[in-house]
């Protein structure tokens, strides 16, 4: 990133109000001055959720642009540079075009305060405003309600992806809140999309969505299914069952995004066809999703027939959906598997551990390079020993990687590195294979 554009995005962080509320009158008065662009947007599939968010845009742009659509894309947050939150027609935004739209925006709001991400997505308002595209896939930053990208108010359909616990110091331990946030992009008379949820989840989006008269619903375990048999993906909707090959993505939850996408393109995009879809499935590209690392200075530095993977999640369920995909790995090709970890102080790590207890031979925590909030790795040590699993700690993932190196495993062993997005980030410029 070049020094100019590294300066003007400190100088957004510089503005950002005192105290947080969650609120859009910030944002709305910003787009004002600049024309309010989130009015001429591409159709726009707005995605809510606290997991799977990003895997399920990747799905359903990957399927649109099977079917020849050109696809805007606004995701967050970046792992290596910030110009991967906004792509615009399928390509990530260059730094010029980047820049341009930040000094606009930045003039436009006359030093009020103003959040980091309220006036990024601004910026990403006006490009996706000003650059033609056939579709934008808007993925949620925090919560849904409130949340920066839900001043747009015609979208082509809302879509919830599995809602879990996180995020609890702005929306607190029940879970009946959480849904209630992520329920409000939902609009009257526009089609919604859910995941399967648990019953109470449920419940919170089956009120709001008749308070607000959204609709059709499809929801997943009800109106669509999808699951894998023999080596294949089965989608059961109301139009019937589709055979599909298994998606590019591994773990079983992938599957459950899958079936999200595909029933999102079946709701508003009935022209796409079970071919495109199932080249979209085997093309899809989603990095530090159960990513496994195939070059790059880090894998040169360890013995051959290691695996390395990398994976960004960081929360109960993320960790639970891993811990099945390496399970499953286990099954079907045996390995040790050893775990580096560095997450950040404010979510849960003995949630996040809990499923890898008699999976994982052990942890080996590090620090967060570059971000003030990770935890300490000999306190994160500590609560995966409490969690069950043999932890230590080490002052950086080099540090790690020679530590397992020098024990000299047999066999090879998997080796994952995982509990933070801005962990992956640090592993994919570090290895030198950053996203494209």
């Amino acid at each position: 990133m070049t020094e100019e554009t590294q300066a003007i995005l400190e100088r957004l962080v510089g503005l950002h109000p005192k105290s947080i509320d969650l609120e859009l009158g910030r944002i709305e008065r910003l787009l004002a001055k600049l024309g309010n662009p989130q009015l001429s947007l591409p159709p726009t599939i707005h995605i809510a959720g606290t997991n799977g968010k990003g895997s399920t845009s990747a799905f359903l742009r990957a399927i649109a642009e099977a079917a020849g659509k050109t696809v805007h894309v606004y995701t967050s947050p970046h792992l290596v540079r910030f110009c991967e939150r906004i792509r615009l027609a399928g390509t990530l935004v260059s730094e010029e075009t980047l820049l341009d739209a930040l000094r606009r925006c930045e003039i436009a709001n006359g030093g009020e305060p103003i959040t980091f991400f309220e006036i990024t997505t601004t910026a990403a308002f006006l490009l996706f405003s000003e650059h033609p595209a056939d579709l934008l896939i808007l993925e949620v930053g925090l919560g849904g309600r409130f949340d920066a990208t839900n001043v747009i108010v015609d979208p082509l359909a809302t879509v919830i992806t599995p809602i879990a616990h996180d995020h609890e110091g702005f929306f607190g331990s029940k879970i009946s809140r959480i849904a209630w946030e992520k329920a409000g992009i939902m609009k009257k008379g526009i089609p919604a999309i859910w995941a399967q949820q648990e019953e109470e989840v449920r419940s919170v989006l089956e009120e709001e969505a008749a308070k607000v008269g959204a609709g059709p619903l499809a929801i997943g375990g009800q109106d669509w299914m999808s699951y894998e048999e023999h080596g294949r993906l089965l989608f059961q909707g109301e139009s019937g069952l589709m055979d599909l090959p298994l998606p590019r993505l591994g773990g079983r939850h992938q599957l459950a995004n899958a079936g999200v996408a595909i029933a999102t393109t079946r709701q508003v995009m009935p022209e796409i066809t079970d071919e495109q879809i199932a080249k979209g499935l085997t093309s899809v590209d989603w990095p530090a999703r159960l990513q496994r690392l195939t070059s790059g200075t880090l894998l040169q530095q360890l013995p051959k027939d290691v695996e390395l993977w990398l994976d960004g999640g960081h929360n109960p369920h993320a960790g639970l959906a891993v811990a099945s995909a390496f399970a499953d790995l286990e099954e079907k090709a045996p390995r040790p598997l050893h775990m580096i970890v560095g997450m950040l102080n404010t979510k849960d790590p003995a949630g996040y551990f809990a499923p890898f207890k008699g999976l994982a031979k052990d942890i080996i925590t590090v620090p967060i390079v570059g971000n003030d909030a990770g935890r300490d790795p000999v306190e994160l040590a500590q609560i995966a020993q409490q969690a069950g699993i043999p932890a230590s700690a080490a002052g950086s993932v080099d540090e790690a990687l020679k530590r397992l190196t020098l024990m000299n495993l047999k066999p090879a062993p998997r080796i994952l590195i995982a509990g933070s997005l801005y962990l992956a980030g640090n592993i994919l410029r570090d290895n030198g294979t950053p996203p494209q």
